[in-house]
């Protein structure tokens, strides 16, 4: 048994390792103005205040954490009450619903940019505006993710018995399932928020496609500077790492606490 342990421990430290060697070599290279040889020389903190001087930085990095948050409130609702519908009153159709959640697996997207474009550009409508277009187009990109999230989470908790204690101390089955169910699946609606999070930040195809210059993210960003200098790509590189960390570490920290409010309760 030892001996199987100390063996994950190394695969562990290894993949590890094989990970963070990207982040190491782009870190080093960011800091030092020349990697000719073996040891790098001349350090220096220039291309980091390069790239947080720059006005673009700031309106690429405000763009992507606007950006994230309306898809993702969006997603997270529809996902809860078309969850609750279905689990409380048409059970036989979860099935269906999976399934439509799961179609945006097999959509790339490239296709998804191009349909949504060629249906609704041209109009004047509410969802002709780009911004709107990448909106929905990000809404349908995380719905796997945030559905199978949420669903996991609800049978964990045994929703549709937690909806029926509730009815029998006098809740409406809604009112139940927002401040009952909702609040111990909490850890599953951040998880899920999370990787939706991840997966918007590294979004390069849909908002260049759907957005064009009306909202620039970070990737595009990052695009750009790459063609300019490759010690100030490195530097934005890191310094993406650096907020999607923050961000991390924030979600882990909230999802920590509510776990540890549902123990004490």
């Amino acid at each position: 048994m030892k001996k199987r342990k100390g063996l994950s421990t190394v695969f562990i430290v290894i993949v590890l390792i094989w990970l963070l060697v990207p982040l190491l070599v782009s870190l080093i290279y960011s800091l030092f103005e020349n990697w000719a040889g073996i040891v790098p020389k001349g350090f220096t903190l220039q291309a980091y205040a390069s790239v947080l001087t720059d006005p673009q930085f700031g309106k690429a990095l405000l763009d992507t954490v606007l950006i994230c948050i309306v898809p993702i409130l969006l997603t997270n609702v529809i996902v809860l009450l078309a969850l609750f519908v279905v689990t409380a009153y048409f059970p036989r159709l979860e099935k269906y619903v999976q399934i439509i959640c799961m179609v945006p697996y097999t959509v790339q997207g490239v296709i998804l940019s191009v349909s949504i474009l060629s249906l609704y550009v041209g109009g004047k409508g509410f969802f002709a505006s780009r911004v709107v277009m990448l909106t929905g187009a990000y809404c349908i990109i995380i719905l796997p993710y945030v559905y199978q999230g949420i669903r996991n989470s609800m049978r964990s908790v045994n929703m549709p018995m937690l909806l029926d204690a509730a009815q029998m101390l006098g809740c409406s089955r809604i009112e139940a399932f927002f401040k009952v169910v909702v609040p111990n699946i909490m850890s599953g609606i951040i998880v899920s928020s999370l990787l939706a999070v991840g997966i918007i930040f590294g979004d390069y195809v849909l908002i260049r496609n759907l957005a064009g210059s009306t909202v620039t993210n970070l990737q595009m960003y990052l695009y750009q500077v790459m063609k300019a200098d490759s010690r100030k790509s490195s530097a934005t590189f890191i310094l993406i790492m650096l907020v999607m960390f923050l961000i991390t570490t924030v979600v882990l920290v909230l999802k920590a606490k509510n776990d540890k409010g549902k123990k004490e309760r």
